[in-house]
């Protein structure tokens, strides 16, 4: 399986509660908002579908121009779950494997990605793929193989697919990125702060 053919899904509907006001996803990130960033990064590893609240909302201003599927979710209040059900049902059917990608997370860069969907193997027995810390610590993105999608499809609340995890951990294949990259993912106005000062 190439790299090209590897679908990803973007998670972009949340509503950035912990923000005070803000929306973490149209934060700048050299010169353009988090959200186009991570979805033009993404879009180096296959097509992207990009879950998102119902329109009218700033973010497909955001994506506007990229080779990219917006997909709204009408209910993203009840949580992750409703994107990951409707974006995996929305994949083609015939579809190996998909990357989850969650949007708040510009540490992360394109190699990070492709060294992630480098590491897919479907003649093994692996059914998921995913980011680790540099010392081990399991994060994002993970990448999922066809055999775990009717369990992801039927996702309710805000698990974010944790059980379907939890379930297959023994055919779980962790897969290094630098540093703490695979769990740093900005909440709030004091980790931007933070994550602000540490590039300069």
């Amino acid at each position: 399986m190439t790299i090209a053919s590897l679908p990803v899904i973007l998670l972009a509907a949340g509503a950035s509660t912990r923000m005070r006001g803000r929306d973490k996803l149209m934060e700048d990130i050299g010169g353009e908002p988090l959200l186009r960033r991570q979805a033009r990064l993404a879009r180096g590893i296959g097509p992207v579908t990009v879950a998102l609240p119902p329109p009218p909302h700033p973010r497909y201003t955001a994506l506007s121009g990229l080779d990219i599927t917006p997909l709204p979710v009408p209910e993203a209040a009840e949580g992750m779950a409703a994107s990951l059900r409707r974006a995996f049902a929305a994949l083609p059917l015939d579809t190996p494997a998909a990357m989850v990608l969650l949007a708040d997370m510009p540490a992360l860069e394109a190699r990070d990605l492709a060294r992630l969907a480098a590491a897919v193997n479907l003649t093994g027995e692996t059914l998921i793929w995913r980011a680790s810390t540099a010392d081990g610590k399991p994060g994002h993105p993970i990448i999922f193989a066809a055999a775990l999608f009717d369990q992801l499809k039927q996702l309710r609340g805000d698990d974010g697919g944790r059980a379907v995890v939890r379930a297959a951990a023994d055919r779980m294949q962790l897969v290094p990125l630098p540093d703490q990259r695979a769990r740093r993912d900005l909440d709030t106005p004091e980790d931007w702060a933070a994550w602000r000062a540490e590039q300069e």
